[in-house]
């Protein structure tokens, strides 16, 4: 296999992993925001998630634990931004930024407090981790050219969640515009008065829409600490769920087109990975600081380019007040 093929299939698997907290992110975010709820908190769940994924991976020994621990919390935590914007209809953006910075704090603060290891929790390895899987035909696929290499490196040799992550593409398509659940959520977002008077719950769906995304939310933090890492690092999301609400507006609220975000922003993560230190034509080795600028510069020129033509949920940020 010649080496600029085995690079591109290595930058390609290197895409899928670093695509697969964000896509899992954004379609929690998309389920928030279609029923009308600003969902500004995805970083501070997925934050929030991978502590106590790998809190209670480490005290467990268990990977599945851990990842119940996860979407545990980010379940609570979602069902906390609710309480303040749904119940106590306060501003969403606030609320979700307010969730961020309090988390931010919070996991270095318990991680210190439990583990005495500055912020973070104990080193995980064997069970308390998800290890990679490997596919059936990779042996058999191995001494073909090109494919076998592309079928090992992208296809195969990923842990579950990031199976999880490309199945729930089409599970949210097929939620959003095929079910009952969805019809409701969509319209809940985009008129919420009608919802009211037709004798559907608007808060009991924008609920349910919060613990679709608290959940999913879970599942991306819970990659974070315990599958793509071995442990919980202080502020280890890094701004990932700020990039997956970049790819949701990108994607217009919809799933495959977020797909597209996502598989993008993770790409320009990839390449700056693999771009430092390497000396390029004519202007030779470019600073570390820019380049790990990359995935950020990519996010503002394309929101530049595109947020003006999206069209949000008309309802979204607007708390409803059921009228007596």
């Amino acid at each position: 296999m010649s080496e600029p093929l085995l690079l591109g299939a290595l930058l390609a698997a290197a895409t899928v992993r670093g695509a697969a907290p964000l896509l899992l992110a954004a379609l929690g975010g998309l389920f928030a925001e279609r029923s009308g709820v600003v969902d500004i908190g995805l970083e501070g769940k997925m934050l929030g998630a991978a502590f106590a994924a790998g809190a209670a991976a480490a005290v467990t020994g268990s990977a599945w634990a851990g990842l119940a621990a996860g979407i545990a919390a980010s379940v609570a935590l979602a069902l906390v931004h609710g309480f303040a914007c749904i119940t106590h209809h306060g501003n969403q953006v606030v609320s979700g930024m307010a969730l961020n910075i309090t988390v931010s704090g919070l996991t270095a603060v318990l991680g210190n407090a439990w583990f005495q290891q500055g912020g973070q929790t104990p080193l995980l390895g064997g069970a308390a981790r998800f290890a990679p899987i490997e596919l059936p035909g990779v042996v058999a696929l191995a001494g073909v050219p090109g494919l076998g290499a592309i079928y090992r490196e992208v296809v195969s040799g990923h842990n579950v969640l990031v199976y999880a992550a490309a199945l729930a593409v089409p599970a949210a398509a097929w939620l959003v515009h095929r079910t009952r659940f969805g019809l409701r959520l969509r319209a809940v977002g985009e008129n919420p008065g009608a919802v009211d008077t037709a004798g559907i719950s608007v808060a009991v769906t924008r609920y349910r829409a919060l613990v679709l995304s608290g959940v999913l939310c879970g599942l991306a933090g819970a990659y974070l600490s315990i599958a793509h890492n071995a442990s919980f690092i202080r502020d280890m999301s890094a701004g990932k769920g700020y990039l997956a609400l970049a790819a949701l507006i990108f994607g217009q609220w919809r799933p495959v087109p977020t797909l597209g975000g996502c598989l993008l922003f993770a790409f320009a993560d990839a390449a700056q990975a693999r771009l430092q230190g390497t000396p390029l034509p004519v202007v030779g080795v470019v600073p570390v600081q820019l380049v790990q600028a990359l995935p950020y510069v990519v996010t503002i020129a394309l929101l530049a380019g595109f947020v003006g033509r999206v069209v949000a949920p008309r309802a979204i940020g607007v708390p409803y007040l059921k009228e007596r």
